[in-house]
């Protein structure tokens, strides 16, 4: 018998065998507001505090996450499924990037600090200040790279903001676990009270959202919950950095068809990785007709085992969107997309903020009654799936054009790549996409990548979109509504440029500027004096 969700705590449960494993409380309003004063009154410390300060404090915590990892991949396999390999590699990589991110940070190029005289006695300085306390929504889909501590809240503390994070209803467990880890760890290393703390449950998400202490949130997820939290923050006029993904598209080239058992082998590893949840999962195939790619693409997935997902919400979301796929391609749907498929509601901000239909870029479906049938004694699993679609059935409209979140995706085979291309723009914008080509010299790239990039974040070459490097030059983003913000990224160096807004003051001071424009440069920081760009000699 499953013990059914209450309204005071987020139940933890195994996707691979859909039993509970405990549960973690609610955070309290009051006890909400008071981590709000104390991140309001460490914001100003917090700013103040040298780049290179943050970089130990962003290193201390890399080095606990180390220090910790046989206990940290055993909660997180219990709570996501995911499995010991990948999880030991996700930790390894968040570690790595929360060390870069404050190496980004003591580097100070992010700051755009600069001064320069206008004209007579009168000079202009501006530079970046952090925006103040953010709130972080972590994703279900990378516990790690995304959960409580990742990319979001790893730059937003590097940029100098305190962070507040929300526990994912996915694994509370280890939420729970990472933040005891961060705090202690940012305690040891000398940062201020206030400079990080997690809540739990439905409410205090909400409480974030709305409370004026918050400056800017930050969101991993599907497209109805970023939306909503968008909605719910314009309010107060609060920006949302939400990344939520769309159908990422790979265009192969006619030469490139020379190749389809490498194609279609190299297609099914990557939209499977993970059970296929990725927000960077290829999940729309272009391939010359003729060149037998999607039978080669269903020989594959005949080798690829069944996998849980994440949660109950994002398996009945998956069952449910392969069949509507396969309908919306005139196909048959498998019989395992359509049986017992439990009933889904659409998804709310109440899912958003709290439910299982926060679940990673889960899609419209997921919020799903805690009984026997959304927690089935063996788990989560499913079987990838692959649907062939025609150029025609790519329409404005069509459930083919909305992302499906888990291990399925099209493939459509085109007799004209002019045909293919035009077919592009009917596609909702996203965060990557992959185009293959014959190599040097194929005729048709350049207008592929063309096309594409004033739809796409990022466009890969010869490469599958899901890997994602924590570099300076990464764009992991997109025009809406793969994201909120078509300026922003949420991976790389770019990161911490949505947690800092620009100031300028005339005539000022040295008392009255920060040491980022000091004229000794205590921060050893990149600047622009007069124009002319300065870097610190080593």
């Amino acid at each position: 018998m499953s013990v059914p969700i209450t309204m005071n705590a987020d139940p933890s449960y195994d996707p691979r065998t859909g039993e509970q494993r405990g549960s973690v409380p609610h955070t309290s309003p009051e006890r909400v507001a008071g981590i709000l004063r104390l991140a309001s009154a460490a914001a100003v410390i917090v700013a103040d505090t040298s780049p290179t300060t943050r970089l130990g404090w962003l290193t201390a915590i890399a080095d606990a996450l180390a220090a910790h990892e046989p206990e940290l991949v055993r909660i997180a396999g219990e709570e996501t499924g995911l499995g010991a390999d990948r999880l030991r590699g996700e930790l390894a990589k968040c570690a790595a990037s929360t060390r870069f991110y404050g190496a980004v940070a003591a580097e100070g190029s992010y700051l755009q600090a600069g001064t320069e005289g206008i004209g007579g006695e009168s000079t202009l300085s501006r530079w970046n200040i952090p925006v103040g306390p953010v709130a972080v929504f972590g994703a279900s889909n990378f516990p790690f790279g995304f959960g409580v501590i990742g990319h979001d809240a790893a730059s937003a503390l590097a940029a100098g903001c305190p962070v507040i994070v929300k526990a994912h209803p996915a694994h509370p467990r280890l939420s729970v676990r990472l933040a005891g880890l961060v705090t202690d760890a940012l305690a040891e290393a000398g940062a201020p009270e206030g400079s990080y703390a997690l809540v739990v449950g439905f409410d205090a998400g909400l409480q974030l959202i709305d409370a004026p202490e918050v400056t800017a949130v930050a969101f991993t997820g599907s497209q109805g919950g970023g939306m909503a939290l968008v909605d719910r923050a314009a309010a107060r006029g609060v920006p949302v950095f939400a990344e939520m993904g769309t159908v990422n598209p790979v265009f192969v080239t006619t030469d490139a068809a020379a190749t389809p058992q490498e194609i279609a082998a190299g297609f099914a590893q990557s939209f499977t990785l993970g059970a296929g949840q990725f927000c960077t999962k290829p999940g729309l195939l272009f391939a010359p007709a003729g060149a037998g790619i999607f039978d080669a693409v269903l020989a594959e997935l005949a080798q690829v085992e069944a996998a849980p997902l994440l949660t109950a919400g994002i398996a009945a979301g998956y069952r449910a969107g392969v069949a509507q796929l396969a309908a919306a391609a005139g196909a048959s749907a498998p019989a395992e997309a359509v049986a017992d498929a439990p009933v889904v509601a659409a998804e709310t901000a109440a899912d958003v903020v709290a439910g299982p239909a926060a679940d990673g870029a889960a899609g419209a479906a997921a919020d799903v009654a805690p009984d026997a049938a959304a927690h089935p004694r063996d788990g989560y699993a499913v079987a990838p799936r692959a649907i062939r679609v025609r150029l025609d059935d790519l329409h404005p409209g069509s459930r083919l054009l909305e992302e499906c979140f888990g291990p399925v995706a099209l493939v459509c085979e085109y007799e004209e790549a002019g045909d293919a291309l035009d077919a592009l723009v009917r596609l909702q914008p996203s965060l990557v996409a992959s185009v293959f080509t014959g190599g040097p010299g194929d005729p048709e790239s350049a207008e592929v990548v063309r096309r594409l990039l004033g739809r796409v974040g990022r466009v890969a070459l010869n490469a599958w979109p899901t890997g994602v490097a924590t570099s300076w030059s990464m764009q992991h983003g997109g025009p809406w509504p793969a994201t909120s913000r078509s300026d922003a990224t949420s991976v790389g160096a770019g990161a911490l440029g949505r947690f800092v807004r620009p100031v300028a003051v005339q005539n000022a001071e040295p008392a009255h500027l920060p040491a980022a424009l000091q004229p000794d440069n205590p921060w050893r920081i990149p600047r622009r004096i007069n124009g002319k760009l300065t870097v610190p000699s080593e």
